[in-house]
């Protein structure tokens, strides 16, 4: 959940813990995948909030501001954790070896988890909040498979491949000007194993009852697949709802 999305628009203030003062903030739908489901989403009770690691939209303030609005659609949320996933960043942006990459991104989910937890409780009693990782769901065999899958459908659907190389191609040429073709390349691939990842913990959870994806920002992919462009993607996909979120200041 950190490099095919695109995030909401910050807003110029002063944050927590950075700033002196706590900005609040308020979330709001940003828009709905597939659009015809606008109207329809709270008809579910579950959804599952995506978090990134090393994400300025995921400050204290702003996760707050998240669950509450999730409190008010949804009467169960899982909080996804994208702790094994990020190892592909670090990785790719820290120049940290697969092992050292791997560590840290499980013990910055362990943070997290650890210093959210009491505002996930404060919740409880109108939401039920529960935690899952990616490196737990990526311990599964349902997980090995949907991967496998999303693999195979990379390496022969010219179109997939496309729409999953297309944001990092950009990403990078914009954020990595200097670097040779050949690293720009390596890097461009790095982030389309980490959305092939990503897909498949999402198809998991969507197979376990969690419909709905609710993230503050969008997934261009996920969008192209809710509008039918990519037929041959895997059902759960093709039937996940998401919920792009705006947080702003107030």
């Amino acid at each position: 959940m950190d490099n095919q999305t695109v995030p909401s628009a910050p807003t110029p203030s002063s944050t927590h813990p950075e700033g002196r003062r706590r900005t609040r903030y308020r979330t709001a739908i940003h828009s709905v995948s597939p659009a015809a489901h606008r109207n329809t989403f709270e008809d579910h009770e579950a959804c599952f909030l995506g978090v990134s690691l090393d994400n300025s939209s995921f400050t204290p303030a702003k996760f707050d501001s998240m669950l509450k609005w999730v409190s008010r659609h949804f009467s169960r949320c899982t909080v996804l954790i994208g702790d094994s996933i990020h190892r592909l960043t670090l990785a790719s942006t820290r120049g940290m070896n697969p092992d050292q990459a791997l560590e840290h991104a499980l013990d910055l989910g362990r943070q997290f988890i650890h210093a959210q937890q009491p505002v996930l409780d404060s919740y409880r009693a109108v939401t039920d909040f529960t935690v899952v990782t990616c490196s737990q769901v990526q311990e599964t065999e349902e997980y090995a498979e949907f991967h496998y899958e999303l693999r195979t459908l990379f390496a022969k659907d010219d179109a997939f491949r496309a729409s999953v190389e297309a944001f990092g191609r950009a990403y990078h040429a914009k954020h990595s000007p200097t670097v040779s073709a050949a690293e720009r390349q390596q890097r461009i691939d790095t982030s389309s194993a980490y959305f092939l990842e990503e897909f498949a913990v999402f198809c998991y959870l969507t197979r376990r009852d969690l419909p709905v994806m609710v993230y503050p920002g969008q997934f261009v992919t996920l969008a192209e697949i809710a509008a039918g462009l990519h037929p041959q993607a895997p059902d759960e996909l093709r039937d996940l709802t998401l919920v792009s979120l705006r947080v702003q200041g107030r």
